[in-house]
């Protein structure tokens, strides 16, 4: 007869997204491209050439964010460690790579439609559309993580959609 002690522990696939680091990385850049995309309705080229300079905006505007913020998170903790260096600055900023990871599929979205996979005009707003069913998965996953049943997560998850899709929105008006 086996006990619950002594079956291994499995990780549920949305134990991962709850992690701090990955939440906030993959949150965060998922507002990052989404708020690129949302500009680009607005002020975008839709020729090829376009898309595929969009598309490294995006890719180079997710790793300056992450640079930022790894960065920023290790001059928040200097104090806490005794020999940063740079090797934690480097920790610091690989360890970001979440948001840059959140961003790939805005970036290939535009990079293919940059390379004539599929029409250049209005993949934005496939792109944006896609990013909100991200943020809303990425809420509903860690929603779960936490232990809240599926219409509660589900819930979550949708707000989650919404706020980002405002976020978004806000950020391009202000630009």
């Amino acid at each position: 007869m086996r006990t619950e002690s002594a079956t291994p522990h499995r990780h549920a696939v949305w134990d991962w997204p709850a992690q701090p680091t990955a939440l906030f990385g993959g949150v965060y850049g998922l507002l990052v491209s989404s708020s690129a995309v949302a500009a680009l309705t607005e002020f975008g080229e839709v020729t090829r050439a376009a898309r595929l300079d969009d598309a490294r905006w995006v890719l180079f505007t997710a790793l300056a964010s992450a640079l930022a913020h790894g960065y920023a998170h290790q001059i928040a903790h200097r104090g806490a460690q005794r020999h940063p260096g740079v090797r934690g600055v480097v920790r610091a900023v690989l360890a970001e790579w979440p948001l840059v990871l959140a961003a790939l599929p805005t970036a290939l979205l535009l990079c293919g439609a940059g390379l004539g996979w599929w029409r250049s005009t209005g993949i934005e707003y496939v792109a944006f559309g896609i990013n909100t069913v991200l943020l809303l998965c990425w809420g509903l996953l860690a929603s779960l993580a936490t232990g809240r049943t599926w219409g509660r997560a589900v819930g979550i998850g949708c707000a989650d959609a919404l706020l980002g899709v405002a976020v978004a929105l806000v950020s391009t008006l202000l630009k």
